[in-house]
Order: structure tokens, then sequence, then C-alpha cells
């Protein structure tokens, strides 16, 4: 198996060649090589095709032999019958890493063809991403050898079996300006195992959070021991699929994947404090939050909402999580009748009702800002409030508290402010309910 070194080289790499690489933009060979060219890659780039002289203005080469400088990641986008002869090719130029997108081995019942290719590969030091993935994007490298091309760089490193719940999370994320260190596709997850990537981000200064997607695991006990320690460093979120056996019978003949038992694993997660998501929503709201927040002090939660049925939405969440919701306090509801318009529900939820405006939540958390009312505070925005994200970012200073923002209902404003929110490191949701199960998972961190 590959160390970290390698692992590092191959997401380092300073020249890159595509193996079939096509002048067809319907061709995946095309969609790679014209990502990695626009998505700013520095090093070298050799398109690899004998039937053409150049490819989007970049000379092409008949095969690896025939590159003149060192290659040190292969990307391989050819039919699966000639991969092993381009695994010898690659070895034999001293490639470090492959990452190869062809389908077509164990998936589909060709697994003698797919342990061919990764004996080459063992035997010459490679590191693998795949086979039948959809590749790798590393923004610190600025290497986009996948697709679709995500250029906004964050902080969440995604490992993802599913080429597509990998490139729904990078895209969720460049739409809210929140951005990726790396989506990794594994595919049939046949060459760099789990643990090694989860160990590499882990010790990348970059990545502030892990969010992994698997279908089964070889090792259950190697993957929790593995995942203990890397939850000292860094946080972990997982989506695994196949909790029922339907579900577990489509993730086996999907990729092969080891189910197992989910109950077990499932009790496994909780022991080590693993946060395991249920769907790909939460998946990317646990992920996004984690990302941006560090965990309260404690479970106590404010709620403050210009819609009363958004703040009651929010609470039964927050019950149901065992999230406390305590009271204001008598104090703390003199302080703000003082300062608020009398039509205003002082309590928790505080319901600021429908005219509410940026400035009255200001009023509003910078009179709790003198009581120990909450060690987070949930703002539901309810309405097109605008300046809503130059407000929560200049008040939290005062509260010196994690603040999650739930915003709906605002229209053009609310497409305005929720980058704003998340620029400004304010996790935002479009619902309460989401909000506070990103909460929850936030208070679950190790």
């Amino acid at each position: 198996m590959p160390n970290l070194d390698t692992i590092r080289s191959l997401f380092y790499a300073k020249s890159v060649a595509v193996v079939g690489a096509s002048a067809n933009p319907s061709k995946t060979g095309y969609v790679i090589l014209k990502n990695i060219l626009e998505g700013g890659y520095a090093g070298a780039v050799y398109p690899i095709n004998p039937g053409s002289e150049s490819i989007l203005g970049v000379p092409c080469a008949a095969s690896l032999g025939d590159v003149p400088g060192a290659v040190d990641l292969v990307v391989i986008v050819v039919p699966a019958r000639a991969v092993p002869d381009v695994m010898r090719q690659a070895v034999q130029k001293g490639a470090k890493g492959a990452i190869i997108i062809s389908g077509g081995f164990r998936e589909i019942g060709n697994a003698e063809l797919e342990a061919e290719v990764m004996a080459i590969a063992e035997a010459g030091g490679i590191a693998v991403i795949g086979p039948n993935c959809q590749g790798v994007n590393y923004l610190p490298n600025k290497l986009c050898a996948s697709w679709p091309l995500i250029e906004t760089r964050g902080a969440m490193a995604v490992v993802s079996q599913s080429g597509t719940i990998g490139a729904a999370m990078g895209g969720w994320a460049a739409e809210d300006g929140l951005g990726v260190t790396a989506t990794v596709a594994l595919g049939n997850n046949s060459g760099v195992p789990v643990i090694d990537l989860m160990q590499f981000f882990a010790q990348e200064d970059d990545v502030r959070v892990i969010a992994l997607n698997i279908e089964g695991v070889r090792d259950g006990r190697q993957f929790m021991e593995a995942a203990r320690a890397v939850l000292q460093k860094k946080p972990l979120v997982l989506l695994k699929p196949g909790r029922t056996a339907k579900g577990a019978e489509a993730a086996q003949s999907h990729t092969k994947s080891i189910a197992g038992s989910d109950a077990v694993f499932d009790a496994a997660c909780r022991q080590i404090g693993l946060i395991r998501a249920e769907g790909i929503a939460e998946f990317y709201d646990y992920s996004k939050i984690l990302s941006l927040l560090p965990k309260p002090a404690g479970r106590r939660l404010a709620i403050l909402t210009s819609s009363g049925g958004s703040g009651i939405l929010a609470a039964d969440v927050a019950e149901d999580l065992g999230i406390a919701l305590p009271p204001l306090g008598e104090e703390a509801v003199q302080a703000l009748r003082e300062k608020l318009p009398p039509q205003c529900v002082l309590a928790n939820p505080l319901d600021l009702t429908g005219d509410a405006t940026a400035d009255r939540y200001r009023v509003a958390l910078e009179a709790l800002s003198a009581y120990d009312v909450a060690d987070c505070f949930l703002l539901i925005f309810g309405d097109p409030i605008a300046g809503a994200a130059e407000m929560a970012d200049a008040v939290r200073q005062k509260l010196g508290k994690p603040i999650v923002v739930a915003f709906l209902g605002g229209g053009e404003v609310e497409k305005q402010e929720v980058p704003l929110l998340i620029r400004a490191g304010i996790p935002a949701y479009p619902t309460p309910e989401r909000a506070v199960r990103a909460i929850g998972a936030l208070l679950r961190k190790s």
C-alpha cells in the first residue's frame, strides 16, 4: 500500500498526463483535460492520444513513453481492457499516482482485470484512486482531474465513493461561497485506502472537516481505530448508505462494497464520536457547520426569529435532539421589554415579529449579551431582511458565542445575504429544522 508521502505526491503532482484525452467535447477525456487547463493548474499537462496532434491547444503524445518530461500523475480514461498496458507504461515512466476514471472492472464482474491493474500499481509503487471513479479535484494544487470544475477553495475535504455525491457537495459549497479543499471520488475504492486518505487530510492545515461517503468497509475494527485517531485532529462526518436490507443490497451491487451490520456500525460510530448523516442534505449541512464553527460550551440554545411559525419548528427539533431552550430570565426579559416594540413575544424562541429589521435583531442581541442566556444563538430570518449578514457579523463579537442562521422567505435579499453570512464564517441554512440539526451535529463534535 502507498505511504502518505506517495499519496501527497499524487495530490501535489507537478505534471499530469491524461491518457485518453479527446478532442470531442462530449467525451470524458475532453472534459477532464479542459478542467485541468481551465482550473489554473500550473504544472506540465500532457494529453495522450495517438490520433491527435494537439487538443485544446496542447500538443499530444502517442503514448506515455513519448512524453518528453517526467509524469507524476496519470489520469486514465480508456476502455478497461487497455488499462493494464497504460499502468505498465506509467510504472516505466516513474509516475507516483494514477486516477483511473475508466469503468468496466469489479463493478460488472471483471474482478480479475481489476486485480491485474492493482497488482501492477502496487509493484510499481503507484498510488491509485479508482477505478470506475469521477476523479479528484484538489484546490491547493488547482488540480481538477474531475468534473464539474469547482474553483471555490474552502476547508472541507470530501472523500466520496459516489462521484455524484462528491460533486453535489462541491457544487453546493461553491454556490454558498463556502468552497472545498478537495473532492475525491473513490469509485471501486481498490487503490488508496479510505483510512490513508483520512490520515492525509487530517494532516492538511487547510482542512477543518473531513466529509466521508462510503458504502462499506473491509475491516470495521481497523476503520474505527483509524477514525478515532483522526478525530483527535479533525471532525469526521460520515454518510454511509445501505442502512436497510434493500439499501445494503443496492450498495453491494453498485461497487461490490462490503456492507455488514448497520446497527453494529452505527453503535461503533456513536462510541467514538463519529458524526453520521442520514442523507446528502445532512451530509452537507453537518460538514458546513463543522468547517466554520467551534463547539459551543454547552447545550443551551436561544432562538430569535421574525417568523413565529419557524421558531416553533426550530423548537420542536431542538427538543427532539435534547438541545435546551432555557427561559431568558426576568432580568433579560425586562431589558428586552425596554428596547423592543410591544408586539414582540419575549420568550425563547424570541419572536421579533414579521416587521422585524436587522436593527431589531441587533438591539435584541445586544440586550441579551449582558446575560448568560445561551451557549449558541439561532437567528431565523423569515423575511427579506436586508443587512442581516453585516448585523450578525458585528454582534457576534459582543456575544462571544456561535451564531447559526436560518434564512427563508427572503427572495432576492436572501440570495444576496446568505453568501455574505458564509463569508463571515456564519453558517446559513434554508430551513430552521436543518439549522437546528446542524447545531446538534456541532454539539456532538469531539
